[in-house]
Formats: C-alpha cells, sequence, structure tokens
C-alpha cells in the first residue's frame, strides 16, 4: 500500500499544493505591509534591492516598484540602482514562478496563458526578457507559465534579471533627470 509520501504523483500535488499556498500568502503579506517597506530606502542599494523583491514578490497585486526606482535614481548613483533594484525584482519573480509550478492547473485553459506558453516554446529566454523589460504588471503570468513549463530556475532567473535591469535603468535614469531637471 501506497502511503501518501510514497505515490510520486501525490507527493508532486502536494508540493504544488504548498507552493501555490506560499505565494498567495506572500501576496496577501506583501499586500498589507506595503506602506512599511518604503522605509527600507533609507537603507541605500540594500533597501533598493529589498523594496523590489517585495514589489515583485507579490502575485497579481501590483506594488509600484518602479516608481520608487526612479526616486532612488534622484538620491543615489542610477546605475546601482538599476543593478540592485532588477536583481531584487527577478529574485521576486520567483514567486510567479513558484504559482506557476504549484498551480498550473489553475490557469491552464485562458488564452493568454495558452499564447504565453505558444511563445515561449517557440521563442524561449526572449520572451522572459522582453516580458521583463516591458513595464507591465502581467509579467507574473511569464514567470507562472515558465514555472509551469518547468523551465531551468537558473535560465529564468537570468533573463528575468536582464530584462529587470535594463528597465531599471530607464527609470533610475528618468528619475535622476526628471527630478534633477525640477531642481529637487
Amino acid at each position: 500500500m501506497k502511503t501518501l509520501f510514497g505515490d510520486p504523483g501525490k507527493r508532486q500535488t502536494l508540493i504544488r499544493i504548498l507552493a501555490l499556498i506560499l505565494v498567495v500568502g506572500l501576496t496577501v503579506i506583501m499586500f498589507l505591509i506595503r506602506d512599511q517597506v518604503k522605509a527600507l530606502g533609507s537603507y541605500g542599494y540594500l533597501g533598493i534591492f529589498l523594496i523590489s523583491i517585495v514589489a515583485n514578490s507579490t502575485v497579481i497585486v501590483p506594488l509600484p516598484g518602479v516608481f520608487i526606482t526612479s526616486a532612488m535614481g534622484a538620491v543615489f548613483n542610477p546605475f546601482w540602482v538599476a543593478i540592485a533594484a532588477g536583481a531584487g525584482a527577478a529574485l521576486g519573480e520567483l514567486s510567479g514562478y513558484l504559482a506557476g509550478f504549484g498551480g498550473q492547473a489553475v490557469i491552464k485553459d485562458t488564452e493568454r496563458y495558452q499564447r504565453l506558453t505558444q511563445w515561449m516554446r517557440k521563442y524561449g529566454d526572449w520572451t522572459i526578457l522582453v516580458l521583463a523589460f516591458i513595464p507591465n504588471p502581467a509579467f507574473d503570468l511569464a514567470g507562472i507559465t515558465a514555472g509551469a513549463l518547468r523551465l531551468p530556475i537558473y535560465r529564468f532567473l537570468f533573463w528575468c534579471c536582464l530584462g529587470k535591469i535594463l528597465k531599471m535603468l530607464l527609470f533610475a535614469y528618468f528619475g535622476s533627470g526628471l527630478f534633477g531637471w525640477l531642481g529637487m
């Protein structure tokens, strides 16, 4: 007789359910403490890195990480702000990746998911890079898709990090220029 942990199919289902519960719980917590997260900016680049992790670890409910990056670009060196924010953002996006791994059946039948799955199968890593670069709250779906397709985590993180850093460079330098232009 197989036990719950002896049956690979049931074990996989349990892992998926636990991953989904973890992601949903983390999203709720991050949404509830979003105001306290802003105080991390006083910690410099480490604070920016941590804010970006938190802002990008929520699934579906976006937090304003790019606006914080723009503001911090006016205070600190925009290049290093972008590196810290982009790396933190990529790590935060692992929540979407885990949601895909844990709950792929929840989104499998949507039209967007099917289209994104086709793009990811056809264009692979470029899909992650482009979607990470484009400012949009829908990147969670790309992370979910990558997790559901079992894209190796190191590849997901590399392309996601590259895209997020490039995006954060634009926002950090924009913030630096805007606040400089306004004389702030």
